[in-house]
């Protein structure tokens, strides 16, 4: 009986110390301890609230979760197979001296260097893509060529004729002319209105106008007309004929002048 009061005894003091110890260590997690006077801080008791900054040191609270892991568990609870979690710590890189980033060499992968050196393949096109465009080159060729050759053709016409269009020749047609005094004749293409000026034998007091028909179409009035003498009708007589670009306008030589031909008369231009 004596050994049971004893064991009871023990039990009960026992108690008391474990429930002392956890009152303490509620009290310490409730009311930190004093921090040391130094006057550098390398870990804080504050904890943040609204209005107040962020202190510059971290709260004990492994030192708090340590304690509290100190109070022994009961003989009835069973044993635990889980392992304490601990953290997991990260690493930290520190540098120990400035960087020079002179002597750093940068390196091409290989694999961009084999991309950028490959040859970019084209997309095949349809056949009558190369036609079509085959086709506009040459309409684009053709027009700038017909352009390029006008031009050409009125620089040349304005060094012979000038403007207006003017042609000028002597001729021996028997209208009061001979080898020392041929006739003399004028063509002038003014703003489509072609004339023809002759002067028997050379004489200005004697002068013949023959007037054609007006001309239509563009560029008309830049177009030069010339002379061509022949015999059309085989009377021996030289006739005159006005020569206009592909147009041809015949005149008949009769009584020591010219005139147009009648429709039942057959020519040989």
């Amino acid at each position: 009986m004596e050994q049971t009061s004893l064991q009871r005894a023990r039990k009960t003091a026992e108690r008391q110390v474990i429930r002392k110890a956890q009152r303490d260590d509620i009290a310490d997690e409730v009311w930190p301890a004093r921090m040391p006077s130094s006057v550098r801080r390398y870990q804080s008791d504050v904890k943040m609230e609204v209005g107040r900054a962020i202190a510059d040191v971290q709260p004990e609270t492994q030192s708090v979760y340590s304690r509290a892991n100190k109070i022994p568990a009961r003989r009835t609870a069973a044993p635990s197979t889980s392992r304490p979690h601990r953290p997991v710590e990260q690493p930290i890189l520190q540098l120990t001296g400035p960087i020079d980033t002179d002597e750093i060499v940068w390196r091409p992968d290989k694999a961009l260097i084999q991309a950028s050196s490959r040859p970019v393949q084209g997309r095949n096109l349809h056949w009558l893509t190369y036609l079509g465009l085959f086709l506009l080159l040459m309409i684009v060729g053709w027009g700038l060529l017909s352009t390029v050759a006008n031009w050409w053709q009125i620089t040349v016409d304005d060094w012979h004729y000038g403007r207006p269009r003017t042609y000028q020749t002597d001729q021996i047609v028997g209208h009061n002319d001979s080898a020392n005094n041929p006739s003399h004749f004028i063509v002038v293409n003014l703003n489509r209105h072609v004339q023809v000026i002759e002067f028997p034998g050379g004489d200005s007091s004697k002068v013949k106008l023959y007037t054609l028909p007006v001309l239509t179409g563009q560029g008309q009035d830049l177009a030069p007309a010339t002379l061509l003498f022949k015999d059309l009708n085989g009377d021996g007589k030289l006739d005159m004929v006005v020569c206009i670009q592909d147009s041809r306008f015949p005149f008949l030589n009769d009584n020591g002048q010219f005139r147009a031909p009648r429709v039942d008369e057959h020519l040989q231009l």
